[in-house]
């Protein structure tokens, strides 16, 4: 059961932070056989086109990295979208997984399912135990339903459906609009732009709320690690109600702290700037990333070193325009 190099892995959201890491990695570890089609393609709100590709194609493992995601001023414009979208995605991929049967599937989750006030650092059995942060509540039940879609599926279908919780990933190919983009993203442009500009860099909120940052390859390298566990370790995670696993590093930092971090790594010498009338989400965020431990797996990214590989990235990309 474990994934092979021969096997057929099928990406969902290739395009995106954690899905083209994926590609990449797979492809560099010589996985000949990843299957992932373009948006323009394969709606995958469509449950119908959906089941069609995956008949077609009869993927082995999936990685169901894709969704609608953004920052919280996406979240407060847009909420139907965010609800909507995800939850449609989620019911056609799982679905379809499950009758054309795939071996194992690796669902990204999201610790915005975590309780607003959950105890911290935040363990898997906290999700569902109070109400989360109104901000990103329509996203965040749309993440629960797939992570609990995971033990369902399991339970009735005997399925291999389990979900990864990642803390907040940034890297390459992130979303660097300042409309949708999460909180690293944005501080790098902002960082940018002042240092072009002259200042000043202005950060959303107080800059007090307490953050976990992962890079990228790292939860992809998570990732892999579990879909290659042998199948007496995996099932012993799908067996669980909540067949979750946190994805994280035990360090946390502020807002404040992170800015002037990425200040730092981008060069920018000017003075920043702190928005108190902005929302700021919750007031701490942190994984407990023990049983992702007892698997063997640890990161390897320093926060400040993966900071500097994303701007490297987010300024090449200019370039390219």
């Amino acid at each position: 059961m474990a994934m092979e190099t021969a096997s057929r892995v099928y990406v969902a959201g290739h395009n995106g932070l954690a899905g083209s890491a994926l590609v990449r990695r797979l492809r560099r570890e010589g996985y000949a056989k990843v299957l992932f089609v373009p948006r323009a393609e394969l709606d995958l709100t469509d449950a119908k086109a959906v089941r069609d590709f995956f008949e077609r194609e009869r993927p082995e493992y999936v990685f169901l990295a894709a969704a609608l995601v953004g920052g919280i001023g996406a979240n407060l414009s847009c909420p139907a979208d965010f609800i909507y979208q995800n939850l449609m995605i989620q019911t056609s991929v799982f679905h379809a997984a499950y009758t054309c049967k795939v071996r194992r599937l690796l669902f990204f989750g999201s610790a915005c399912a975590y309780p607003l006030r959950a105890p911290q650092p935040m363990k898997e059995d906290f999700v569902c135990s109070g109400s989360v942060e109104p901000s990103s509540e329509p996203f965040a039940v749309a993440k629960i339903a797939g992570m609990r879609m995971c033990g369902a599926y399991n339970q009735q279908h005997g399925t291999q459906f389990i979900s990864v919780i990642p803390a907040s990933i940034y890297g390459p190919h992130d979303n660097f609009d300042l409309e949708g983009s999460h909180v690293l993203a944005a501080l790098i442009r902002k960082a940018h732009v002042a240092r072009e500009t002259g200042g000043p860099m202005t950060v959303w909120g107080t800059g007090a709320p307490l953050r976990e940052f992962i890079y990228v390859d790292d939860v992809v390298d998570a990732c892999l690690h579990l879909m290659s566990l042998d199948e007496a370790t995996f099932g012993s995670i799908t067996k669980l109600s909540w067949p979750a696993v946190n994805v994280g590093t035990g360090q946390e930092v502020t807002v404040k702290e992170l800015a002037w971090l990425v200040r730092e790594v981008v060069g920018f010498s000017g003075g920043i700037e702190f928005d108190v009338r902005r929302a700021e989400g919750a007031p701490r965020k942190v994984l407990d990333s023990s049983r992702m431990a007892s698997f063997g797996w640890a990161p390897r990214v320093p926060l400040a070193d993966g900071i500097r590989r994303a701007y490297e990235w987010y300024v090449s990309s200019l370039r390219g325009q």
